[in-house]
Parts: structure tokens; C-alpha cells; sequence
């Protein structure tokens, strides 16, 4: 049986994030990743924007591996959004200016990404997804793993959920709950015609209930989806194949060069379960001093909010050494929907990897000595550190 010290399970931008600070730490690193690219809804999902590092009036938030896998994604070149004032210096930062978000490259990114993680020793077994755990003495000691080979057993010192949804917390028992308002049908898709290479957004990431008043996107269908149901989550992916074909077909009577050149290859289901952390974050702590925060994210929706992330919310003591990622952390419904993006998949991905290199029992973990890592690795924890 093969062991590692840090198993990471998901390979979407948290997973990434986490996978890379843990073998920059020196230790023996597994990534396991369901699909054979790298980036998750980022990349095979073709959601391909990489939302602010910024809080929208001047004050960059989000640092450290966040920032460089956004400079990552757009190596040879962005696609349309590319923030000058923050990545050329040219012009002003205010609230009417650009924000630090730039869109790219998903089939690009995802070779960059795996190109970044070898040359860190990081072994990526590709088609893997674990299907069971096993624990002792509140920890998990081995991951069963299904792919090609039949089911695999891995030994682990520590474990980082990154899956998006949740399921090692699940196989391990730690209380979780569900995305109750439901995920709407998204139908993204890239095409070419005379004038280019374009993302077609179709369909988009509903409004939380507590910020509806009048807001509410008019979906493509009248159904729900929960993300955790294999037949629901087919019957998701038939009706967002029609929904493109006919969407290109209407764009295709005006312009005849129109062309699908990719469409999403996994589910673009944004929330699906998370975690029950020692400390949940609520959507009304903005401008919150959190004295075990691992970093800062803004909200992508408006600007202005700038939430520091409690440690308290990647983990539940209940299990020692399984700590959670990305869209899996322990906050409420409203800001689950402000968590779920890239930024702060990497900013909690970097503090999961991070610290799952140095312990075993995160309810125990030093961590005052975790922060002294982060910020060592140019992250900056506190809101009052960048006004």
C-alpha cells in the first residue's frame, strides 16, 4: 500500500492550490481527480473566469497561490478581460475602474496547472475519485480509491477535501449540509466565428434567497438540481446539451460562421454540500477581524465587502486530520455563494495544503505558526494589513 503525507481528493482550483503549497512544504503529495484535466468547473466546466482579487475600490485582497494561478491562467495571453491598471499599472483603481479579474484559457490553464504541480513532485492520478475511508482513532488512515486499476487502498497522514462536495466528509461522518435553494441549468459553451473565439454564457448561478428582492435570474428551466444525484445530474447534462445546440442554432441564422468549438464535459453545478465547521462565517461579517484568519476573499458580485476567513471553518474536530477546501468550507447560504468561486477556492486551498503538511489533528494545530507560513508565502491575513 502506498503512503502519503497529504492526499488531496478534487483537482479543481482548490485542490490545486492545496496540492502545491503541501509539496512546497517538502512533503509526499497525492492528487486524485475524477476527470483528466485539472481546474474542475474552471476548466472542464468551462466557467472560465477568474473572479477579483480585489475588493472594487483600489485594495487587493486575495495574495499568495490565488494571485499566481491567476497570473498562471494567463501566460501567453487573456482572452478578453485583462485588467491593465492592476497587471500593467496603467491607470487608476477606483470603484470605476477594472477590478483585478481576468478570463482565460481553460484547456491552456489545465495543461499550466499539471505542468506546476509535477515540476512540485506532486503525483496526479488522473480517472481516480475515492469512494470510501477508512478511520481509526478519529483519523483517517486510508482512502479507498476506485479507477482503471479496480479499487486502490492509499494510507494518508492527512487529507484534504477538495471535491467540491464534500464527500470525504460525508464517507467520514462529519456533520454536512445541503445547498437547499437548488442549483439552476447552465449551458456555457465556447464558439468561433468571423470575429473570433468567444464564451457564450448561458444560464447563470441563481441569487441567493436573503438577496433576492427583485433580483432573481429568470432560469432556463422551471427545475432544481442538488448536484448529488447520478441520475439528476444526467438528465442536467441532456437538457444543457439542448439547451446549447439550441442556442447555437438561433445564433447560427444570423451568422453562419458561428461554430461550437467546446462545451462543458462535467456538470456546471455550482453548490452542492459543505461542511459543518467548528465556526461558520456568515454573510454579515464583512469587515470582520478574525484573529485565526488564513487570508482574505472579496465579493465578486459587488464591490466593497472584504470577508477574512476563519481557520475554524475548514475543519470539524470530529475527524483530526480531514480539512476541507473551496466550495466545501463552513459558511452560510447566502455567502456560500461568494465562497464557491476561484479566489477564494485558492486562498482556503493554500491554508488547506498548508497546514495539513504540518499536522495530523488540525484542532490542535498551532495556528499562530500557520500564519507565519502563509505570510511567508505572500499572503496577507488581515483587512486592517492592506488599508
Amino acid at each position: 500500500m502506498k503512503m502519503y503525507d497529504v492526499a488531496v481528493c478534487g483537482g479543481g482550483f482548490a485542490g490545486i492550490s492545496a496540492a502545491l503549497a503541501a509539496a512546497r512544504e517538502g512533503k509526499k503529495v497525492i492528487l486524485f481527480e475524477k476527470e483528466y484535466m485539472l481546474g474542475g468547473l474552471g476548466t472542464a466546466g468551462l466557467v472560465t473566469i477568474y473572479l477579483p482579487l480585489c475588493d472594487g475600490f483600489g485594495h487587493q485582497v486575495s495574495f499568495g497561490i490565488a494571485e499566481e494561478l491567476l497570473k498562471l491562467s494567463i501566460t501567453y495571453g487573456a482572452e478578453k478581460k485583462y485588467p491593465e491598471n492592476w497587471l500593467d499599472g496603467v491607470g487608476t483603481k477606483t470603484e470605476k475602474d477594472k477590478r483585478y479579474e481576468v478570463q482565460y484559457n481553460a484547456q491552456l490553464f489545465s495543461i499550466l496547472a499539471e505542468k506546476l504541480l509535477l515540476e512540485n513532485d506532486v503525483d496526479i492520478l488522473y480517472g481516480s475519485y475515492v469512494i470510501d475511508v477508512a478511520i481509526d482513532n478519529n483519523r483517517i488512515n486510508m482512502l479507498f480509491v476506485q479507477n482503471k486499476s479496480g479499487k486502490t487502498a492509499f494510507g494518508v497522514r492527512s487529507v484534504v477535501d477538495a471535491t467540491g462536495d464534500c464527500d470525504i466528509a460525508e464517507f467520514s461522518k462529519i456533520p454536512t449540509e445541503t445547498f437547499k435553494q437548488g442549483n439552476v441549468l447552465a449551458a456555457w459553451y465556447y464558439f468561433t466565428d468571423s470575429s473570433g473565439y468567444h464564451l457564450q454564457i448561458v444560464g447563470a448561478s441563481d441569487v441567493p434567497e436573503a438577496e433576492r428582492t427583485g433580483k432573481e435570474l429568470k432560469p432556463l428551466i422551471d427545475k432544481r438540481f442538488s448536484g448529488l444525484d447520478g441520475e439528476e445530474i444526467s438528465q442536467m447534462m441532456h437538457l444543457s446539451h439542448k439547451k446549447t445546440l439550441e442556442h447555437w442554432l438561433k445564433k447560427r441564422e444570423s451568422d453562419q460562421n458561428a461554430v461550437i468549438s467546446t462545451i462543458a464535459t462535467i456538470p456546471q453545478i455550482r453548490m452542492t454540500r459543505k461542511i459543518v465547521g467548528e465556526y461558520e462565517l456568515k454573510h454579515t461579517e464583512m469587515h470582520t477581524y478574525f484573529e485565526d484568519s488564513i487570508g482574505m476573499v472579496s465579493n465578486w458580485k459587488k464591490r466593497g465587502p472584504i470577508y477574512e476567513v476563519p481557520f475554524r471553518t475548514l475543519y470539524n474536530k470530529k475527524v483530526k486530520n480531514l480539512i476541507v477546501a473551496g466550495r466545501c468550507t463552513s459558511v452560510n447560504e447566502t455567502l456560500w455563494d461568494v465562497m464557491r468561486v476561484i479566489p477564494c477556492c485558492a486562498v482556503t486551498g493554500q491554508a488547506a495544503g498548508t497546514a495539513a503538511a504540518m499536522t495530523d489533528d488540525f484542532s490542535t494545530l498551532n495556528v499562530s505558526e500557520l500564519q507565519k507560513k502563509l505570510q511567508s508565502n505572500g499572503v496577507i491575513l488581515h483587512e486592517r494589513d492592506i488599508l
